[in-house]
């Protein structure tokens, strides 16, 4: 049933009206009783420790003091007015300053009461002073709300300050809400939940978030809320799969044919991978079983994703269906339909593309091929899921980068079939494991865990800027030796002004260390129209440039094994993932390649890290752990786009022990009662209707 107080706008919660809800909505996202109650303290303040006045030093962020006033006077005069009083106890005594609020402190605070004083300390003229600070009469009184002893910190804006709703204005409309709703809040856990991982009812969750009596109780309440948020993902995640498992058909591949067996034993140059057979394996499996298969394939940089997506293809073709492979740019998928027209040929399959620039000839032609079923394999951007690109028989979709598509656009290619197709996702972006049992927990995941044989690692240095001349000796080395070089500068500032005119500096100073006859650069950037990036990236391909001065623009989709040495100015400034992309443009032939991470001298702790990191290992995986660390799980892998983990509690680093309790125990209930039609699981089913229905967490009873 719906719960209608905790569904009841904030403006009609006491104190609150219409202007300070319309600024809460805006600022926080608060709209309701529910969305209050669920805005949880960032920190809280211990106000359990009380400081002697001499042991005050002024490295102590806030104290908490038991003294009497023993002294008030007003000094100064107009804007420079304010109220001293000497604050003493049995070690010292010190001064509280008031600058605002006078005639309230005038009337309110008396000479001779004992307060207890909270603030930080400052030292000024060897006397310590604590302006503005929070007073409260000695002994505490206790309240229905805990007795503040970890006094809750709330997140604020400067506008809602200015109304009064600093996080102490807020802690008061919290404590309100609670003293007069909290009864009214439904439990959301079955009690089996509850009684199997010893968690707290929500009601006393939710107290004790807001106004713990002790660290315990906040503990218990924190670890009831954060199981909450993770198995409520975990449950709609693993409910999506499952609707789709018995929902969704899926075509049959019931023949390994002669295509793939052709390419197998007698086109493909190189021996697959235990890792690359084991993958493909487990497709073949998938697409026997007569259900959509959805699997995602993660492979680190060059690790060979693009042969298990091309047998992947060729297995539909030869079970009478075609294929399709999406990219996010017109650079990877011209990348990708290179890389297939080079392994194929000519032979086996008709493969073909289509991006944003196709001329409409071309277009025309495209679209008839796909409807009579002539072409077997078609690449393509965005452009595959307009709603003219009609297949005769698609069997296959492979996704390249997934979280760089909408749930919408990826859903338009399911469409494209009466039976739904099989669905690859690949990506080269390493993804943490428990980021992949959120962000990715209704797919299946397969790992390619191993390099080609014959590659070798990359090796990487980092130099600072005085070490630039030994960097550009280095670089004069390899390309005497036939290589190439790729050197990349960042977007600064995301402005893309200020990024060309550090590009073009770059540019100048390599054209005075690299000149003319004898060395020829190319130059691809964000600003150039697409024309122009191919006729440069198609240069350096063809070798008739040994350099290419480039933004981020190649961190995917340029596949040049004779490029050897990748320089990444400013390195500090990029992301791990995105540095790890860039490092994995070299090492593609069988040469020793090298990544150089130049930098200024001054680099933060994070900045060290990220590249101590790259110098210290080349393993995706490892490095995409220590990004989740760094970065948190809302910048990674798309998930702000993808909506999937809207966690207010929860953190994926701290908590991989509780989110695989959920799961575990997500996995249990559907083993057990796939449809929740059991009594005990009515709470989860309505979860889930609501959800379907648009309808928020706290409607729920």
């Amino acid at each position: 049933m719906y719960t209608a107080t905790l569904d009841a706008p904030i403006e009609f919660l006491k104190g609150v009206g219409a202007s300070r809800a319309d600024l809460l909505k805006k600022e926080l996202g608060i709209s309701t009783y529910g969305d209050m109650l669920t805005f949880y303290p960032f920190r809280y303040i211990d106000r359990t420790r009380f400081y002697k006045i001499n042991e005050l030093n002024p490295d102590l962020p806030l104290v908490q003091l038991v003294g009497r006033i023993t002294g008030k006077e007003t000094i100064g005069e107009k804007h420079k007015k304010r109220i001293v009083a000497k604050f003493t106890d049995e070690t010292g005594t010190i001064e509280l300053v008031w600058f605002q609020s006078l005639k309230w402190v005038d009337d309110n605070v008396q000479r001779g009461k004992v307060y207890i004083a909270f603030g930080k300390p400052t030292l000024f003229n060897n006397t310590f002073s604590i302006s503005h600070p929070d007073l409260e009469n000695y002994p505490r009184p206790a309240t229905v709300t805990g007795n503040l002893t970890l006094q809750p910190i709330y997140n604020s804006t400067e506008k809602l300050k200015k109304r009064f709703l600093d996080s102490k204005g807020i802690q008061k409309l919290q404590r309100l809400l609670i003293e007069t709703h909290l009864r009214e809040v439904p439990e959301t856990l079955p009690a089996y939940i509850l009684e199997k991982y010893r968690l707290a009812g929500r009601r006393e969750a939710l107290l004790n978030i807001h106004f713990p009596d002790n660290p315990s109780a906040l503990q218990h309440a924190e670890r009831r809320l954060k199981f909450e948020e993770l198995f409520f993902i975990q449950l709609m995640l693993l409910n999506s799969k499952q609707v789709r498992t018995l929902k969704f058909k899926g075509v049959l591949f019931n023949s390994v044919g002669a295509r793939v067996n052709t390419f197998y034993k007698d086109i493909l140059p190189f021996a697959l991978t235990n890792a690359q057979k084991r993958v493909i394996k487990e497709i073949r499996m998938d697409t026997q079983r007569g259900i959509q298969m959805n699997r995602l394939v993660q492979g680190d940089v060059g690790s060979g994703k693009t042969v298990v997506a091309l047998m992947s293809m060729l297995l539909s073709n030869d079970n009478g269906y075609q294929a399709c492979m999406m990219a996010p740019t017109e650079i990877l998928a011209r990348q990708h339909y290179a890389s297939l027209v080079e392994l194929l040929g000519d032979q086996l399959v008709k493969v073909d593309i289509l991006t944003g620039s196709t001329p409409k000839k071309k277009r025309e032609a495209l679209h008839a091929g796909l409807e009579d079923g002539s072409i077997d394999i078609l690449v393509g951007t965005h452009a595959l899921i307009e709603d003219k690109v009609k297949f005769k028989n698609l069997g296959l979709v492979v996704i390249d980068e997934q979280h760089r598509f909408g749930v919408e656009q990826r859903a338009k290619l399911w469409r494209k079939n009466t039976i739904p197709p099989h669905i690859l996702v690949m990506t080269a972006t390493p993804i943490p494991r428990t980021l992949a049992m959120t962000v990715y927990g209704d797919l299946d995941v397969s790992m390619i865990d191993e390099l080609p044989v014959g590659r070798k690692p990359i090796v990487t240095k980092h130099l600072f800027e005085g070490q630039r001349m030994r960097m550009f000796g280095f670089m004069k080395e390899e390309i005497s030796k036939g290589r190439q070089v790729y050197i990349v500068y960042p977007l600064i500032k995301e402005s893309e002004k200020l990024d060309l005119l550090h590009l073009e500096a770059g540019i100048e100073q390599m054209r005075y260390q690299f000149p003319l006859p004898d060395f020829q650069i190319s130059i691809v950037h964000g600003q150039m129209p697409n024309v122009d990036k191919q006729f440069e990236m198609q240069r350096f391909i063809k070798g008739e440039s040994q350099i290419m001065v480039a933004t981020t623009v190649i961190e995917v989709g340029v596949n040049v094994p004779n490029a050897s040495v990748m320089v990444i100015e400013n390195a500090e400034r990029f992301g791990l993932s995105q540095l790890h992309q860039l490092r994995g443009r070299v090492g593609r032939g069988a040469e020793q390649s090298f990544c150089i991470l130049m930098s200024g001298q001054k680099l933060s702790k994070e900045g060290k890290l990220r590249l101590d990191t790259m110098v210290k290992t080349t393993n995706g995986f490892e490095i995409s752990e220590i990004d989740l660390q760094l970065r948190g799980p809302g910048d990674l892998a798309g998930t702000q786009q993808s909506g999937v983990l809207d966690l207010k509690l929860a953190d994926l680093v701290k908590d991989q022990v509780i989110l695989q309790e959920a799961r575990n125990m997500v996995k249990d209930i559907f083993e057990e009662d796939p449809m929740l039609e059991l009594p005990r699981n009515s709470l989860l089913s309505a979860f889930l209707r609501r959800k379907n229905q648009g309808i928020s967490f706290d409607k729920i009873s």
